[in-house]
């Protein structure tokens, strides 16, 4: 296994994330505009592979906002329906109110926090932390009620986590 630039591994796992963070990101209207925009990312993928890849993705064209036929993956959870280009302000308030749903307690070390929730509830908010942008948090682990997150700030964990508390608060 190779790694791309920016520590990305060049496996059919990490292409096929890299699908489905731009195909979140934005509008692909076909799959030669996949593959330059995967290029661009330093992956390489010719068009039989990716073809493959969007199949097993789940991948269907459904009209988008300009009117044109897109890509679009189903959502994770309970809503099925695709989604296309869902915008930063979606993910930051989907995880605005997850998090006021979902913690019940913050704590943080070092550069880690650990997040308590309801039993059964740490992998669906870890998952929404993973799909918002925090550039502060480097990943998150989730067991049945626990979510440790790792900062790359090496002694970042109070600050997000009193992020963490404010979000929970607020609703």
């Amino acid at each position: 296994m190779s790694l791309q630039p920016g520590g990305q591994p060049t496996t059919k796992i990490a292409r096929q994330a890299r699908i489905k963070a731009i195909l979140g990101a934005g509008s692909v209207r076909s799959q030669a505009e996949l593959a330059g925009l995967l290029a661009a990312d330093g992956v390489q993928v010719t068009q039989a592979t990716l073809s493959r890849d969007l199949v097993e993705l789940g991948a269907i064209r459904v009209r988008g906002v300009e009117g044109g036929l897109v890509y679009a993956l189903r959502s994770e959870g309970g809503d099925r329906s695709p989604q296309t280009g869902v915008t930063q302000e979606v993910l930051d308030a989907r995880l605005a109110k997850l998090s006021a749903e979902l913690i019940v307690t913050a704590e943080a070390s070092a550069n880690i926090v650990i997040l308590r929730t309801p039993p059964g509830a740490a992998n669906f908010l870890a998952l929404s932390i993973d799909h918002s942008i925090m550039p502060d948090v480097l990943g998150t682990i989730a067991g049945d009620d626990t979510v440790m997150l790792i900062t790359r700030d090496p002694q970042g964990g109070e600050e997000i986590a009193a992020r963490f508390l404010e979000l929970a608060n607020t609703q």
